[in-house]
């Protein structure tokens, strides 16, 4: 697909729509939408646009859908598949200025919200009024809810109260020719024609900008108890997983923790922790409900089951001084892995019973590489995230050897009933392996759907295909 460069003419019209602050052309400034948290990669666009409203999101769209030039929407920048990258130049979008949370509904159990409003903002805010929104990344700090549905965003509480699909009614977005539509209801339920609201979510900006999303609430559980679980073996630790839940019991957090994550997360938090030598892996679980007894009552339970898998340690940690250290240390992994490295973070997913094997599978196929893998992730739902670290390898091994072992991986993920992705999406990096797990019948499907929204291609193009 041929896109224009973006032109003076074009540049004068977006100021006259937007005004000069909210059109971004100078490079230092560019630069900072120029890439994401995906590896060390970096696209510069030929210009930023800032808008405030969805009529200005609509003029924007109906014009570079007139002029065939491409835009890249852009939330926050936390993603690790180079969703928000601009691989083709064209235009970023950025959707930083629609940031507030329009409306709590406390009757209905609902919120609607501009997909520039951060995660944890949210979070609060609706905390404040007794109410819960579970979804949380391990950006929740800094990532845009409209990223969130963008890439059905789960996080460490999606084993009990499930992922960003599970909690949207309804969405308002602009369309590549510039229409504004609602998807759908804001009900509970839905069945009235095709779903294209759930269609919308995961489809990481290539169908569409959402402006307004329609949020399902929960009430708050009022309590909870944090347990760090240790072992002389990640397969115990694995297999673990799955014998707590046959047990009866249903944690709201289920992590796993290779102890090289811990030990980076502590160097760049300078959070002090320190683990025995005989440790190779964690469990980090969590109990929530409203009466204490009954979650103690779970953790004992839990806790019975993981001596069967011959658990060295278990810590509770009941106040909040000691949840938010444990989870500190758990949600910095990524970032700290990469605060002094270039790495590749795939993102595996397989059923909850499979993983002992994905683990061994993985280390087996590191091994052969001669690769350095840091492996974490929500073991309750069976996503693994598995850190690729380049070390002092040389970038023609990194490019190529690194990037066969990753096709053993996802086919080892397939092989065991999983897939390539379980919440960070495909974006830009893993496009080139969705025939690894997709027929080509579902790669069509879905490119006709891309086209019946965007038959010029102007959205986020040379992502997911």
């Amino acid at each position: 697909m041929n896109y224009k460069c973006v032109a003076e003419a074009d540049i004068a019209y977006f100021i006259s729509i937007l005004g000069e602050k909210a059109v971004i052309l100078d490079v230092e400034s560019k630069a900072l939408y120029a890439q994401d948290r995906t590896e060390d990669l970096h696209f510069e666009p030929d210009l930023v646009l800032i808008p405030s409203t969805p009529e200005q999101i609509s003029s924007i769209l109906k014009y570079c859908n007139e002029q065939k030039i491409s835009i890249t929407p852009r939330g926050a920048g936390t993603g690790l598949s180079g969703g928000a990258l601009p691989v083709m130049r064209g235009i970023v979008l950025s959707t930083e200025k629609l940031n507030k949370i329009l409306k709590i509904d406390h009757e209905n159990f609902q919120a609607i919200v501009e997909p520039g409003v951060i995660n944890e903002v949210l979070q609060q805010e609706v905390l404040q009024h007794g109410l819960f929104y579970p979804p949380d990344p391990a950006s929740k700090g800094s990532c845009f809810l409209g990223g969130n549905v963008a890439h059905a965003s789960g996080g460490p509480r999606a084993l009990k109260y499930g992922t960003t699909r599970d909690y949207i009614l309804n969405l308002e977005v602009v369309l590549p020719s510039g229409e504004i539509i609602w998807t759908g209801a804001n009900t509970l339920k839905y069945s009235t024609g095709y779903n294209l609201t759930h269609l919308i979510i995961g489809s990481e900006g290539t169908l569409c900008i959402i402006t307004k999303i329609v949020l399902k609430l929960i009430a708050a559980p009022k309590k909870n108890m944090l347990l760090l679980a240790s072992f002389d073996s990640p397969e115990k630790a694995c297999k673990a997983v799955a014998a707590i839940f046959m047990a009866g019991c249903h944690p709201s957090v289920c992590e796993f923790i290779e102890p090289e994550g811990f030990r980076l997360s502590s160097n760049y938090t300078g959070l002090a922790f320190a683990i025995p030598q005989n440790i190779e892996a964690y469990l980090l679980i969590e109990v929530d409900g409203n009466e204490e007894d009954s979650i103690m009552q779970e953790c004992e339970q839990i806790s019975e089951v993981l001596t069967k898998f011959d658990v060295v340690d278990i810590l509770f940690a009941s106040s909040t001084e000691q949840k938010e250290y444990f989870w500190k240390l758990r949600r910095t992994i990524g970032e700290s892995t990469k605060h002094n490295n270039v790495y590749k973070e795939e993102d595996t997913v397989v059923p909850r019973g499979e993983l002992p094997k994905l683990f061994s599978g993985v280390k087996e196929i590191a091994t052969r590489y001669s690769i350095r893998t840091i492996c974490y992730g929500h073991a309750g739902d069976g996503n693994l995230h598995v850190n690729i670290l380049k070390d002092e390898l040389s970038e023609d091994f990194w490019n190529h050897e690194v990037k066969e072992a990753i096709k053993e991986i996802f086919l080892l993920c397939k092989s065991l009933g999983g897939t390539i992705s379980g919440e960070h999406g495909i974006g830009y990096v893993q496009k080139e392996f969705m025939p690894l797990v997709l027929d080509e019948m579902n790669l069509e499907l879905m490119r006709k759907i891309k086209l019946a929204f965007d038959p010029n291609q102007i959205l986020n193009p040379g992502k997911i295909f």
